[in-house]
């Protein structure tokens, strides 16, 4: 049968813009490894493709690999920097930059990119440890968890609610300690007319921060250890596969037209389909949260600005020329300009903590968004020319999707712009003659706290966008629920097409195949191959259904 010239619908993509069930909230290629279960077959012969993906594995596993090392590093530098202070310091040491302010900033941002590149390998390797137990607790509905937020059952368990509540604190952590780790000495100093710029590397925040990632490892190996994984893989369709290959998942009759499961009645198919804000009720609420994040970093700001107005305004003082900018400047208004001694660092942490964990759980939980539109991305491809490859290069698929690239590089990014707006940094004294140290202070600047909230806006919209987009085409929405794709997808091959199969009466029959369809009839009832008779079937055709 001849394939159709051009895909009949499209997921919306980001790139046209630019060129769970939880109780606790919410091609193949030549260089992978495409294996065929070994597991007793349930009678479906087909579903023994699924893809294992080691080569996922090996990449996770490096992951940890690096970021064991990177910890351990972490803890042995910060502990010498502890163990030999410098008289008058609270165990710091001093970096000259000639490069100006900008360098430190610099080093800061790096600092976290690499604590969010750690963090990522721990959380792959933690969420599909997760998603295998939820699947041997038959309660895996979703190919995407939150893994923060979604627990497997007993509190003993290293994915259960206990851990995961731990692990959710160390990732708090880890950012907070990325923020202070690298501090500015609050001087400029000029040599042979080059201007110099220290920053102090402190060896608290830097010890802390190579315990906390150690921990995070150790979490995430206990959870790969506990339980036995199908597969690696990202994608949904292996994930499917290999779940109703186990006979841990079977397909239900007359719903091969369906929307997320909810439902058995015979429909007509529909020119557009639900979006994942309607469809999806965990979407919903990240979603708010996001823009709970906004309205809060607003109201931060804003409290800053009457504190500001009625302290030092009354003193004299005015808002400074210059004061809104990227960077803090001699003209930035600042808020609590005080000293801090060394008994004062776990305040220190407890406060930046518990400002900085509601941005680290919004950007840990906007990635179920990210996931989500990709699988269905993924399942939409069904209809296009090449049609669907269930097994796929994990990085390729990582670095070709900018909504995962968005994400990766939103979480650094974000955190730095927190680092910038609400700032440690250390101030050289004299004590008495022959002898300075440093006294670290603690300052919010206002205008940064602006920034941040501007840039929290427009990462909420990008994201309320890409959840509230409603494909079009008649093929039914999946978002990744497993249920569904085990009724749509009903012959499975390396690749696969979907589309109209059977002309039946009373109904038709929609399924994928191993080679290209045709487009199914707009006008007909869609059940199941085989189905005789049904009691009722809905003028309306097919609408939304929703799981909760």
């Amino acid at each position: 049968m001849k394939a159709p010239s051009k895909p009949m619908e499209q997921l919306w993509h980001p790139s046209s813009l630019l060129a769970y069930d939880s109780p606790m909230i919410p091609n193949p290629q030549d260089d992978f490894d495409s294996i065929t279960s070994e597991a007793k077959s349930t009678g479906d012969t087909t579903t023994d493709l699924y893809d294992r993906s080691l080569t996922s594995r090996r990449c996770a596993l490096a992951g940890v690999v690096c970021t064991s090392i990177f910890s351990i590093g972490c803890i042995i530098a910060g502990s010498s920097i502890i163990a030999h202070p410098k008289p008058g310091y609270y165990g710091e040491i001093s970096y000259y930059l000639t490069n100006g302010k900008l360098s430190g900033e610099m080093l800061s941002l790096t600092l976290n990119l690499i604590v969010t590149l750690c963090t990522e390998s721990t959380g792959l390797v933690h969420s599909i440890s997760l998603r295998s137990a939820l699947a041997s607790e038959s309660r895996l509905r979703f190919n995407t968890n939150l893994r923060l937020l979604t627990a497997a059952r007993g509190w003993r368990n290293p994915n259960g609610s206990l851990l995961n509540g731990v692990m959710a604190v160390l990732l708090t952590l880890s950012y907070t300690s990325a923020s202070l780790v690298i501090l500015p000495s609050g001087t400029v100093a000029t040599i042979d007319f080059d201007v110099i710029y220290s920053v102090y590397i402190t060896g608290f925040p830097l010890l802390l921060l190579g315990i906390v990632m150690l921990l995070q490892v150790v979490i995430a190996l206990s959870g790969m250890c506990a339980v036995k994984i199908l597969t690696w893989s990202s994608s949904p369709f292996d994930v499917t596969a290999a779940l109703v290959h186990h006979a841990q998942l079977t397909s239900v009759p007359l719903r091969c037209m369906c929307n997320l499961d909810v439902g058995g009645s015979p429909s007509r198919p529909s020119e557009i389909q639900p979006s994942a804000w309607r469809a999806h009720p965990s979407i919903r609420k990240v979603i708010i949260f996001l823009w709970g994040l906004v309205v809060a970093c607003a109201g931060w700001a804003v409290l800053a600005t009457i504190i500001w107005n009625i302290f030092y305004r009354e003193s004299g003082y005015s808002v400074p020329k210059g004061s809104w900018s990227f960077f803090p400047n001699q003209a930035s208004q600042v808020l609590f300009d005080g000293g801090a001694d060394v008994q004062w660092w776990i305040l220190t942490f407890v406060t930046v903590g518990l400002v900085q964990g509601p941005l680290t759980l919004g950007l840990h939980c906007s990635e179920l968004i990210v996931n989500v539109i990709r699988d269905e991305r993924r399942w939409r491809r069904a209809t296009w020319r090449r049609g669907l490859e269930m097994t796929t290069n994990p990085l390729k698929s990582f670095f070709t999707d900018p909504l995962n690239l968005v994400l990766f590089a939103a979480k650094p990014i974000l955190h730095w712009m927190f680092g910038i707006s609400f700032k440690l940094s250390i101030e050289q004294v004299n004590y008495f003659e022959g002898l300075s140290g440093g006294v670290i202070t603690m300052r919010m600047y206002i205008a940064q706290i602006g920034n941040l909230c501007i840039a929290l806006f427009i990462f909420a919209c990008f994201f309320t966008i890409v959840a509230l987009f409603r494909p079009r085409g008649p093929q039914p929405v999946a978002y990744g629920h497993l249920q569904t794709l085990a009724n749509l997808v009903d012959e499975w091959s390396p690749v696969m097409w979907w589309g109209h199969k059977e002309d039946e009466i009373p109904y038709c029959h929609a399924g994928t195949s191993d080679h290209p369809l045709p487009p199914v009839k707009m006008d007909c009832v869609y059940a199941g191959s085989g189905v005789s008779f049904h009691p009722f079937v809905s003028p309306l055709g097919s609408h939304l259904q929703t799981y909760t």
